[in-house]
């Protein structure tokens, strides 16, 4: 059969269509998925809730569900994977990760039957002093010896491409396949930016003139959710009276938040719950700021790349990834210190001297945004597999879509 195989645990919404528009690039792949419980539908232990996603995450491309009794990421094993790949003869595989024992068993096929490996996983060395020096050690020295045996190493962003870098991976062998949010289910243009922000601000009871920050995500403590009311109380007090919070998500500090934001003075604040993607416009364009105050290591933090194609700033914590590429202070959004209420307030208060709603910043937030968009990633899977598979003369040029 040949062609790339890429082995994933469950079909995900922000992969998904990079491997559809990577098949219409002319990509020859097929996905081999462990468990497809994310299409059925599952519950999520950090939202508190159960969800199936609305987009067909298995449309435009071939797959394959190894164990479609699997009920959820803990139970898919890699049970099954070696015999599909014997099947399916592949050219290439595409790992994702190493964590998984599916992902390791991809990895143990392609090098014991010398198939080229690509990589495309969740890297940074953002933790890295975190850990304790031996752990660091241990560490470099795994990933150092997967590394060599790939044939390319498709990098997310800056923080993923330091890490390759930092572990011996060569320039030659390091493509770009950004981490990216699919945006036809939203609707992010201008043309309705007005209409739908006075229209759900009315709907949710918020006053056309208040300074909307919007969390949206996870309500758990590693979201630093809990940080915002705090930020909010120690603003100056002409700031703190327009604020109007508002959170999309839903999870275990729900409570706590709607207590600290009852306590006097009292913080307007508005919970809607879990909101599905096709939902999720209205509330970007409502909001003023994205606040995403995380208190442990994003690999990246795609909900910023949600606001910004929505033409809204995102004030971010160190631990968030993507701010070495999506968050440029005092333009796209503003950076703070990890868990550090006082330091998230400073950037709040730093942010009104540029954030003005306008139509120019909010440009401004697409261009920083519009390198880092599904065509951009599916770009850089045909490069590592073209690369590894084809002659020279035949990968010159990218086939149209």
């Amino acid at each position: 059969m040949g062609g790339l195989v890429i082995v994933e645990t469950h079909p995900v919404q922000y992969h998904a269509p990079v491997w559809r528009v990577a098949a219409e690039m002319g990509v020859p792949l097929r996905v081999v998925y462990g468990g497809d419980f994310s299409v059925r539908g599952y519950r999520d232990r950090e939202f508190g809730t159960s969800f199936r996603w609305e987009a067909d995450l298995l449309e435009g491309y071939s797959s394959r569900v190894l164990q479609p009794e699997a009920q959820g990421y803990d139970s898919v094993t890699d049970q099954g994977l070696a015999a599909a790949l014997e099947e399916m003869h592949p050219s290439a595989v595409l790992a994702l990760g190493y964590h998984h024992p599916l992902d390791r068993a991809a990895i143990r096929w392609a090098v014991k039957r010398g198939v080229p490996l690509l990589f495309r996983g969740e890297t940074s060395d953002a933790p890295h002093a975190a850990r304790g020096w031996w752990r660091g050690l241990l560490r470099d020295g795994v990933l150092r010896r997967l590394y060599r045996r790939c044939a390319a190493c498709l990098y997310l962003g800056q923080n993923s491409r330091a890490h390759y870098l930092r572990l011996g991976v060569p320039e030659a062998r390091l493509i770009h396949s950004p981490y990216c949010v699919d945006t036809a289910l939203f609707e992010t243009g201008d043309e309705v930016h007005e209409k739908l922000r006075s229209s759900t601000r009315q709907m949710a009871g918020i006053r056309q003139d208040a300074w909307v920050l919007l969390f949206s995500g996870k309500l758990s403590w590693r979201k630093g959710v809990d940080l915002i009311p705090q930020a909010v109380a120690a603003l100056p007090e002409a700031l703190r009276r327009k604020v109007h919070l508002v959170f999309v998500g839903d999870g275990e500090k729900r409570g706590e938040l709607e207590a600290a934001c009852a306590q006097a003075p009292g913080i307007p604040a508005h919970f809607a719950g879990f909101v599905n993607q096709s939902g999720l416009s209205a509330w970007y364009h409502a909001a003023d700021l994205l606040l995403l105050p995380s208190r442990e290591m994003e690999t990246w933090g795609l909900v910023v790349n949600d606001a910004l194609h929505h033409g809204l700033p995102a004030v971010v914590s160190a631990a968030v990834g993507c701010a070495p590429d999506l968050v440029l202070p005092g333009c796209t959004g503003e950076l703070c210190a990890v868990d550090d209420a006082q330091a998230l307030s400073a950037a709040l208060v730093r942010s009104t001297a540029w954030s003005d709603g306008s139509a120019s910043a909010r440009a401004l937030c697409r261009e920083r945004v519009g390198h880092y968009t599904v065509e951009k990633a599916a770009e850089g899977l045909w490069q590592a597999w073209s690369r590894c598979t084809l002659p020279k003369p035949e990968r010159e040029e990218r086939p149209a879509r």
